[in-house]
């Protein structure tokens, strides 16, 4: 059958089913999606283009009156001459169409209305092999009815807005962006001529593209510069990008935790503050200058609003210019905290009654044993000063006291205190060891950020706004006001950082600085009345920095972005919590000088001034009625001993001993056939009172050699398979 007739029969044919499922205008217009997604600032401000659709270019639908001119002219004089006559077949160009391909030639007829119902409906594409005779038919049915139910003017706008082109792009405002950097509205006639040229191939080699535009234009003297033109845009691969890229990394991280592309209609209001975001690109940048020659290339920062939990400032690198690794987000990245762990620590230590801000620790060299070695801390500067109240260790992050909290309360209780305020860790207490306390598990910037953020909220964890989470209440409000009121005490932080280094503000701010191991990471996080900032300065690659500390590093960027947020309104210190006192201390030997220290209302009515003698305060012996196994202690079965030889000795005060919430016996001491795990054991008196608890864990293999013959083992085995 020849087209000829395939058209003769189109003229008297039936209307196709499928043509009655074409769309309205409106529908169509309000499914389109733009590929790239623009993000906006709190403000209404651009902020950031994020690409959404992998597999298309297309930018936001344009109306027609915003298309040049020149593009709206030469489309129609390309494509469809009549088409502002016909009802959506050209039958002239038609029967054209079939004398010129029965003679052997090729030439087509399709009308800007039938390429359209082709897009309009998958099953009207064009195959890899051409159209039969009735696929034509269908298609001529389909621009039959379309024109009865749109105005040419919604065909023409729709046409453009949704025509493939060059590779990807898909709509001449795409393609207008990616090959000339315009907008479609800006294109002249050279331009559009190139773009209309690439309708019918679109991937046609660039002198071919050239040709067909310098033969739609039919102006001779403009082919030079048509050729100029293909020549530059046809080795395009994407054009600039869509706006100031000021939040890529934000971008994605958005993309990742909320479904924006389910409503990519337009462009998206995000938490982040424009003008805030620059300046803190420029204050990081500014910062890599600064300690260039030190090894440096990488640093990331957050600002986050205390109250709604929302991202103000996200910079997730110091840019291609500094960074070899750009595209790595720093404040997803976990990296080692060092010291910024340490209020945690204390707080712990707080809330437990362990210590008080005005108990004094011994700063001296020690060796701890932490159940699984020992451990030996030593402080930042290698000097020690003997004792010092835990407002002075903390403010001035000295390691040795922060270590001997951290054996007193144990390192799975550090570990579970520091999940509870978001960080988290991963594997166990006991993994990480007594090293825990000073900062030797990773985090991520963004999570270290919102724990400080707890601080500021009275001790109330929340998530980051767009992320899932129960709110908590981590600390009582009197311990974190306690912790927050000595990160803000500079004349404490004095002895470390001096009276006026880069922690030091015009309001309140509450502040901690830390170091990994070998100098890898640098990082200075604090709070004011209203916000949370949080810097990381150091190498994507875990290479060392060479002599940058916290101070140097990170803080320098803290302080200017603290300085920004509050250069209108300073921040103010928070109002103590109902149970807290101000008492006088006064320090026996004068170890320190006399000041008002913040103390619970539930202590002991105590002597005005109350005097506080070395020693006294804290015993560096954890409270507990078990002296064996030690909190977060790890034990390693021998495959090459047999099982009735293996035994792990429980040993404390006289009581009830229960593991994992079993009761396996009573005594000062019991014998326990290990089995592999973690391990909570509890003894209670013979009142039920809990008299200590201690967690640890079992490595290796299970040794089975007649087990029915110990039933202390047995019972715990039980326990294992029931929980």
């Amino acid at each position: 059958m020849t087209v000829a007739l395939g058209v003769a029969l189109a003229c008297c044919a039936p209307p196709a089913a499928a043509a009655t499922e074409l769309p309205s205008f409106s529908a169509w217009r309000q499914a389109h999606r733009p590929s790239d997604l623009l993000l906006l600032d709190r403000h209404g401000q651009p902020l950031q283009s994020l690409r959404v659709d992998a597999q298309a270019r297309r930018l936001p639908w344009l109306p027609l009156d915003q298309f040049s001119p020149a593009l709206r002219e030469l489309i129609v004089q390309g494509e469809d001459q009549r088409f502002w006559s016909h009802h959506g077949v050209d039958w002239s160009a038609a029967a054209r169409s079939a004398v010129a391909n029965a003679q052997g030639g090729t030439q087509g007829a399709s009308t800007l209305t039938m390429q359209l119902a082709a897009l309009l409906d998958a099953d009207l594409a064009r195959p890899a092999g051409g159209r039969s005779v009735l696929q034509k038919w269908s298609q001529i049915d389909a621009a039959r009815t379309l024109e009865t139910r749109w105005r040419k003017a919604e065909i023409l706008e729709a046409y453009l807005n949704r025509v493939p082109l060059r590779g990807e792009l898909v709509g001449m405002p795409a393609a207008a962006w990616a090959l000339f950097g315009k907008q479609a509205s800006g294109l002249d006639r050279s331009e559009a001529a190139l773009l209309v040229a690439l309708v019918r191939a679109p991937n046609a080699k660039p002198d071919l593209v050239v040709r067909r535009a310098c033969t739609l234009l039919a102006e001779p003297p403009r082919c030079e510069r048509i050729a100029a033109l293909a020549e530059r845009a046809l080795k395009r691969s994407a054009g600039p990008p869509l706006t100031e890229a000021l939040a890529p990394h934000f971008a994605r991280w958005l993309l990742a935790t909320q479904p924006l592309s389910a409503k990519a209609v337009g462009p998206v209001r995000t938490t982040l503050d424009a003008r805030l975001q620059r300046s803190a690109i420029t204050l990081l940048r500014t910062q890599m200058a600064e300690l260039q020659g030190r090894q440096v290339e990488d640093g990331a920062l957050v600002v986050l609003d205390n109250a709604s939990g929302e991202v103000r400032a996200w910079v997730g690198s110091s840019g291609a210019a500094w960074s070899d690794a750009p595209e790595v987000d720093a404040v997803l990245a976990r990296r080692q905290p060092g010291s910024t762990l340490k209020p945690f620590v204390y707080a712990l230590a707080f809330e437990r009654g362990l210590i008080t801000p005005a108990s004094l620790l011994h700063d001296a060299p020690a060796d701890l044993d932490g159940g699984s070695g020992a451990f030996m801390p030593r402080n930042y500067d290698h000097q020690y000063r003997g004792w010092v109240s835990a407002r002075t260790a903390l403010a001035g992050s000295l390691n040795v006291p922060a270590a001997r909290l951290g054996a007193l309360l144990g390192p799975q209780e550090v570990f579970d205190g520091f999940n509870r305020a978001g960080l988290q860790l991963t594997e166990s207490g006991g993994f990480h060891g007594l090293a825990l306390a000073l900062g030797s598990a990773e985090v991520t910037l963004l999570q270290l950020s919102n724990a400080y953020r707890m601080l500021a909220k009275r001790g109330r964890w929340t998530p980051v706004a767009g992320l899932p989470g129960a709110p908590a209440q981590v600390l009582h409000e009197r311990t974190a006001f306690q912790v927050g009121d000595i990160l803000a005490d500079a004349g404490a932080r004095a002895v470390s950082f001096g009276l006026d280094s880069a922690l030091v503000t015009r309001g309140f701010a509450a502040v901690k600085t830390g170091t990994s191991k070998d100098m890898r990471d640098n990082w200075c996080i604090g709070f004011t009345d209203r916000y949370t900032v949080g810097v990381w300065v150091g190498n994507a690659s875990g290479e060392a920095m060479h002599r940058v500390s916290g101070t140097q590093g990170a803080a320098p960027v803290w302080r200017a972005l603290v300085q920004q947020l509050h250069a209108g309104l300073p921040s103010r210190p928070p109002q103590a919590p109902a149970g807290l006192r101000q008492q006088a201390v006064i320090f026996d030997a004068g170890l320190e000088p006399p000041r008002d220290e913040w103390l619970a209302d539930a202590a002991p009515a105590a002597p005005s001034p109350l005097r506080v003698r070395a020693g006294e305060q804290v015993a560096l012996h954890r409270p507990s009625g078990i002296t064996s196994p030690r909190d977060g202690s790890i034990f390693a079965l021998d495959p090459d001993m047999p099982a009735p030889v293996q035994r792990i000795t429980f040993s404390g005060e006289a009581g009830q001993w229960w593991l994992d919430g079993r009761w396996i016996g009573s005594g000062a001491a019991l014998a326990w056939r290990p089995w592999p795990g973690r391990h909570r054991l509890v003894l209670k008196s013979s009142a039920g009172q809990v008299l200590g608890e201690s967690r640890f864990e079992v490595r290796g293999a299970v040794v089975r050699s007649d087990p029915v013959s110990d039933p202390v083992s047995e019972r715990v085995r039980g326990s294992e398979a029931t929980r």
